[in-house]
């Protein structure tokens, strides 16, 4: 630690940190526009200028940048001082120049980092009367709306979009005041986290374009903490309901999973909440036709469900729900709501975790690997906020060459000069291109069996006693031993593998390189398996390894389960639709629960509408088994409810209170109490506020139905309150529903309630690791025998897509628009045989649905990557080995829009 003198008073810092980081680490404003905790220092603005003195003799001193000066011990500076002070009203005066003022009319008014800077650095007057600069906005898609005259030139966008998220269509352009941020041409912005932007942005240049068609302001809006439910990484987030609807989604900050950062499907994936498919009431089916239950009839119906009555439960639906059920049905009758491959898969990841040898990690401690291999994952695409996390890893051979020159890491330009296209390893095993290509070293692309041979030669040159791979092609040896020498060189390798590939021999392969990279080291070594939904590993905890959802189905064939009851899974995506159907129609009763109509609940004798995850309180564990409490935000304005209340007794009736049973009972989640707030911090039981204390307009919300405002509803479920009564939380960010602090009210205001900059929230709850590294150290999996190439068709990859792989988001407008059509992907050798071109539209033999041909110049000749779109195509009912026919017509609209890939054979269709 270094100790400096702001102001005369002394603080201990951090000196391998920079002066603006330090100042706000300690509470203290200083005004900043394009330095980011994530990012670095460039000193592009002159914002944050301070006067530094050589000693305690010197009274002159000289102006210096807070974010291009080093904490140096002895440090003495001033922030108060006059000249400093004129010079940061200068700067933002003259920042403001061209600025049109539109403040009343802006949507970030309110929550704007340029508005708080300029009140902070005292500049209150307009002198400039000319004309102003002005600038043409650009269509950037449906996720962003531009406007341009905002900008003060922070750069902190391109930074972002380029350099930190890997961006390539989003440029400074043109010089002095005529600078523009935008695209060469107007178009679809395509990076998947672009949506950051608007929060990067400290203006109102990116702002929410899905937001704006239902706006209102901040502090209108009623926002609890919550957890994103549209992948396996469990992203942390803030949504914000008005009217009882859900109006936007942003990025709350969580220093070990997803930091400052979210992708676009967490960010604007969430509309099928508002959507107008809802189930909105309880319904039965009289003789063949649904019709709307009566409240009073649903408990008899419940009382139906005993005996022969099993459950299938979801990886889409919180561990209370799924807990609910199987305490209902018997642990012996709750059977896992995935398909059969995968479940086989998560149960060996729920093994792999518990293994001695290997460690799952968070998303920061990926972001500190520095050489990695992914197998068969594409990450982007099933997990993007951990691809985000590699665009950051493969930059700490930068840091380690700028650490030896003696380059402060906060020094972004100089790190990034020095090191040009220096690189940390990455080797991407795939069947196909992926959006992480550009930047890995090493890229191979084969079929899923060529990949497991592949896998095990590289865990065999780094430890002998791992089984050997067979018949390895010449380029597949020497890029197996460079990978095997790269990670063997490594301080910290990571291993990526998971569930989405499909493939057990593919998983079973990584676990043999991380465990011959452990061999000889003391701690254990980075796995990271990766799992497709949010609760899938909150599922594979609660089911039992032999209750697959293949042997319920089986099960209910035979006769042996007459009854069933479905939570929030369509069992149509899940398993073949014959083998469902030969089930379904062996039930004398199905009772369903979900929140959207589904090929599943269209068979169903009861439906039970259930609430969304912004309706609910709730937890659910990630890939790495990381538990964590999400809160309700709004109230549902139907008569849905949570699942775990239509599945419980009426003794409990808190979901506090099955949380705390579900910790007892089950020893694998004993840790998911100590999610649960401590309510002795909370003076006289008051609560934490959901809306602002500037919420305005609750009277008039209501002026249709009466005049005189009313009671605000009641939470008896959790600490927080429907209303703006409560106790602020500005110490107790471990239930930050909105960052605000006096003087910031735009998302920056985050660093009030950090221990210190991009440190960990005060008193904040990260999530508790359910799962001890306490069980059976697993021994090599053998090495399978080489496959021939020979027989039918083409090798079957599965691929997957961001917008449009997860069933909930693909229902949300927005994403809608970004969404591609099923698609099979072929070498241009394939292609050409087959007598296929671009856009032509083939079947897949096995199934009925219909794929649009891409044909890529990346691909294994004799592979066929197969994209199922919003489950166009049942991946269940297809064989490993696919046979394609041409048919006659054209492709539907936009078929491949929405699929950004270099390596296209051909560039229309």
């Amino acid at each position: 630690m270094a100790k400096i003198l702001v102001d005369g008073v002394e603080y201990d810092v951090d000196p391998e940190n920079n002066l603006l980081q330090e100042c706000l680490s300690q509470g203290l404003d200083l005004p900043y526009f394009c330095w980011h905790p994530c990012m670095g220092s460039v000193g592009a603005c002159r914002q944050c200028a301070v006067k530094q003195y050589r000693d305690e003799e010197d009274e002159k001193g000289m102006i210096v940048m807070a974010c291009m000066t080093p904490a140096a011990d002895g440090s003495r500076i001033s922030i108060t001082d006059a000249q400093a002070r004129l010079m940061r009203e200068q700067v933002i005066e003259s920042l403001m120049i061209n600025h049109p003022h539109d403040c009343p009319v802006c949507e970030e008014g309110g929550e704007c980092h340029l508005q708080d800077m300029t009140v902070m650095s005292g500049h209150n007057y307009r002198r400039y009367d000319k004309k102003k600069r002005t600038h043409q906005n650009q269509y950037l898609g449906p996720f962003i709306n531009h406007e341009m005259n905002r900008c003060i030139a922070c750069y902190r966008c391109v930074r972002y979009y380029d350099d930190y998220a890997g961006g390539t269509d989003l440029s400074a352009q043109a010089s002095h005041h005529h600078v523009y941020f935008g695209r060469y041409e107007e178009g679809v912005l395509e990076s998947e986290f672009s949506g950051n932007l608007v929060e990067v942005c400290p203006t109102g240049v990116f702002t929410d374009r899905v937001f704006s068609a239902h706006y209102t302001r901040k502090w209108d809006l009623q926002s609890a903490p919550s957890v994103c439910t549209g992948c396996g990484v469990g992203c942390n987030t803030t949504p914000g309901e008005r009217y009882g609807t859900l109006r936007r989604i942003v990025n709350r900050y969580n220093s070990d999973v997803n930091g400052y950062f979210l992708c676009d499907r967490g960010r604007f994936g969430f509309e099928y909440v508002n959507s107008g498919e809802r189930l909105s009431e309880p319904q039965v089916r009289v003789k063949g036709q649904t019709e709307a239950m009566a409240p009073e009839h649903i408990p008899s119906v419940l009382q139906q469900f005993t005996g022969d009555v099993i459950g299938i439960g979801s990886p889409r639906a919180s561990n209370e729900g799924n807990f609910a059920l199987q305490h209902l049905v018997g642990e012996e009758n709750f059977y896992a709501g995935v398909a059969d491959g995968e479940h086989a898969i998560n149960q060996l990841i729920l093994q792999l975790a518990r293994d001695p040898a290997f460690h799952n990690p968070s998303i920061r401690e990926i972001e500190q690997a520095d050489a990695i291999i992914i197998l068969g994952e594409d990450v982007t695409n099933v997990a993007p906020r951990v691809a985000l996390a590699l665009r950051q890893s493969v930059r700490n051979e930068a840091r380690a060459l700028a650490e030896k020159n003696k380059i402060p890491q906060w020094h972004d330009a100089a790190v990034r000069e020095l090191a040009q296209h220096d690189r940390s390893p990455l080797s991407i095993l795939s069947s196909y291109a992926t959006r992480l290509d550009d930047i890995a070293e090493d890229s191979v692309i084969d079929g899923p069996a060529g990949l497991v041979q592949l896998a095990h030669a590289i865990a065999h040159r780094l430890n002998d006693e791992a089984a050997d791979a067979e018949a390895l092609e010449p380029a597949h040896s020497d890029a197996a031993g460079k990978i095997a020498a790269q990670l063997k060189g490594a301080r910290r390798p990571l291993v990526i593998a998971g569930s989405a590939s499909g493939s057990l021999e593919l998983l079973q392969a990584a676990s043999n390189i991380a465990r011959a990279l452990q061999s000889g080291r003391d701690t254990p070594v980075d796995f990271c398996t990766l799992v497709p939904e949010a609760n899938t590993l909150g599922l594979t905890l609660l089911a039992r390894e032999e209750n697959s959802l293949g042997a319920a189905l089986e099960r209910i064939a035979a006769g042996k389960a007459s009854k069933l009851i479905v939570l929030e899974n369509d069992l149509y995506r899940r398993a073949a639709p014959a083998q469902v159907d030969a089930a379904l129609g062996k039930l004398e009763s199905l009772l369903v629960l979900d929140l959207m109509p589904t090929a599943t609940t269209e068979k169903a004798d009861y439906v039970l509408p259930v609430t969304a995850f912004s309706e609910q309180e709730s937890t659910t564990v990630n890939y790495e088994g990381r538990a964590q409490l999400s809160f309700q935000v709004h109230q549902s304005a139907s008569t849905a409810r949570p699942a775990w209340l239509w599945l419980t007794p009426d003794n409990i009736s808190r979901v506090d209170d099955l949380i705390e049973l579900c910790s007892a009972q089950l020893a694998r989640f004993g840790k998911l109490d100590d999610l649960l707030p401590d309510v002795s911090q909370f003076v006289s039981g008051m609560k934490v506020p959901r809306q602002s204390h500037r919420y305005s307009g609750r009277t008039a919300m209501r002026a249709n139905i009466n005049v005189h405002e009313g009671r605000q509803p009641q939470d008896d479920q959790s600490l927080l309150a429907f209303s703006m009564e409560g106790v602020s939380p500005l110490k107790n960010a471990a239930i930050l529903g909105q960052a605000w602090a006096p003087g910031w009210n735009s998302n920056q205001s985050i660093s009030k309630f950090q221990e210190e900059v991009n440190g960990e929230l005060k008193q904040g709850h990260t999530g508790e690791l359910l799962i001890a590294r306490d069980g059976e150290r697993l021994s090599y999996f053998p090495a399978p025998t080489a496959k021939s190439a020979s027989g039918d068709g083409l090798e079957l990859a599965l691929a997957h897509q961001i917008f449009g792989s997860d069933e909930l988001s693909a229902r949300s407008e927005a994403i809608q628009q970004r969404m591609t059509g099923a698609y099979v992907s072929l070498a241009p050798s394939d292609a050409e045989r087959l007598s296929l071109k671009q856009g032509d539209r083939v079947s897949l033999d096995g199934n009925g649905g219909l794929a649009t041909v891409c044909i890529r110049k990346k691909m294994k000749p004799g592979t066929a990557a197969v994209y199922c779109g919003d489950n166009e195509i049942n991946p269940h009912a297809l064989e490993a080995r696919v046979s394609l026919s041409k048919v006659d017509g054209e492709s539907p609209v936009r078929a491949l829009d929405g699929l950004i890939v270099s390596d296209l054979y051909e560039e229309a269709y």
